[in-house]
């Protein structure tokens, strides 16, 4: 149990610092206007153009880390999301600096699937759920170091001093990385049966056809955008602007997310252990109550409360875990030799409905915001009420798989995944 805890421990450092470079924006968006001298739809196209290619590269991440291993794959990332950093330290330009935020997506997707794949080889099946909800929420906090301490560095050492800094960090987790990790318990590098076009085709479509792994991807598409639009960019404009606090108390409300992911991530593991025919239930009412959450702070006359603006952190930071629960499903639902492939095909759900809301604010941000001033409080009452578009989107998918998954798939078939007692139907 301690090598397994070690292993999965390094591989968390690696998933905890993609977090950091993923979210190190989120604090520099508006000295990023400044330094390149753009709008806020050019400002999201670097969140747009990292998730883009972070979601694109899922199902590609899926088949190489089921071909190759974990431990090449999670080493390729490291290197390649390193090097998209420094290039972002150094970048002058917007057109550099969308490049190396490019790199900088393409490392971080080869990173997550990577643990969840480590988490599956080494735990027990009945600490799978567990673990894998441990990885998402204590990965968090990369978002708390990108909120704080990248603030404070940005301010003393500058925007190159800060991003160099955060980049030598990559390779020292690589020595850990080569010293410790290892696929499995038996084998140092895993190496699975080559696959050809139509095979690759073959897997794909007979993972797409399980009800489990659409119901998963739209459970990841419905509860993360939220505290993933606020962590990578518009969280902090949003509570300066939208809501005139200062920086510390938006920097303060921004940790408040990640914190509030921490502490709700592992006992949404376990509730999804304990009760897995409940866990499309767990998934509809974290979105309600983000709905409800959003709805109150929006129609607030005036500037929220500070109290209330609290309040909406705490329940976006539960929404953010709560995404997990769709890997789990995906897990119960394929064989093991198409596991990375659906949890590729899975993660892309929720970066793709962030992707959509990080533009869709831009977008709207721009429409609403009167030519020659800064953001207005207005303009972010409009471009934050894209996401209930979504939550009805996401809902109602949910609602219909989850129907189909319990007609389709037997208490003997959950039983034998789960390794559970055998217990009344979905």
């Amino acid at each position: 149990m301690r090598i397994s805890v070690l292993v999965w421990g390094v591989g968390l450092l690696v998933y905890l610092l993609a977090v950091f470079h993923r979210s190190s924006l989120a604090v520099a968006g508006l000295l990023a206007s400044e330094r390149f001298d753009i709008s806020a739809s050019q400002l999201a196209a670097f969140t747009m153009l990292q998730l883009l290619v972070y979601t694109g590269m899922q199902v590609p991440v899926g088949l190489l880390v089921d071909r190759w291993g974990p431990r090449s794959v999670l080493a390729a990332g490291l290197t390649v999301m390193t090097l998209g950093q420094v290039a972002f330290a150094l970048a002058t330009s917007y057109p550099v600096a969308l490049g190396a935020r490019a790199l900088v997506g393409v490392g971080d997707a080869l990173i997550f699937i990577c643990v969840l794949r480590l988490v599956s080889s080494w735990f027990p099946p009945r600490r799978i759920a567990l673990f894998s909800q441990l990885t998402g929420t204590v990965g968090q906090l990369g978002s708390v170091v990108a909120a704080v301490p990248m603030t404070w560095a940005l301010r003393d050492l500058g925007w190159t001093g800060a991003y160099l800094v955060a980049a030598g960090v990559g390779p020292v987790l690589m020595i850990a990385l080569l010293l410790v990790l290892r696929d499995t318990p038996t084998v140092r590098n895993l190496r699975g049966e080559p696959m050809g076009l139509a095979a690759v085709r073959r897997s794909l479509a007979a993972s797409w056809a399980e009800p489990g792994t659409r119901l998963g991807f739209w459970m990841h598409f419905t509860t993360p955008f939220s505290s993933n639009t606020l962590g990578l960019l518009w969280g902090y404009p949003f509570f300066v602007r939208g809501e005139g606090l200062s920086s510390g108390e938006a920097g303060f409300l921004l940790t408040v997310v990640v914190a509030a992911a921490m502490v709700a991530g592992p006992g949404l593991g376990w509730l999804a252990g304990v009760h897995p025919w409940h866990r499309s239930t767990i998934v509809l009412t974290v979105t309600g109550a983000l709905a409800a959450a959003w709805a109150v702070v929006l129609l607030w006359p005036g500037a929220a409360p500070f109290g209330v603006l609290v309040g909406l952190a705490v329940v976006v930071g539960v929404g953010g875990p709560a995404c997990l629960i769709g890997f789990d499903v995906g897990r119960t639902s394929n064989p093991p030799e198409r596991l990375a492939s659906s949890i590729g095909l899975i993660n892309q759900g929720g970066f793709l409905s962030t992707l959509v809301l990080v533009v869709a604010i831009g977008l709207v941000l721009d429409w609403r915001t009167p030519a020659g001033s800064g953001f207005t409080p207005e303009a972010f009452r409009w471009a934050m009420s894209v996401q209930f578009v979504l939550w009805a989107l996401g809902a109602s998918q949910v609602w219909r798989l989850r129907r189909l998954a319990r007609r389709t798939t037997t208490r003997e078939a959950y039983t034998a995944s789960l390794r559970l007692p055998v217990g009344p139907p979905p």
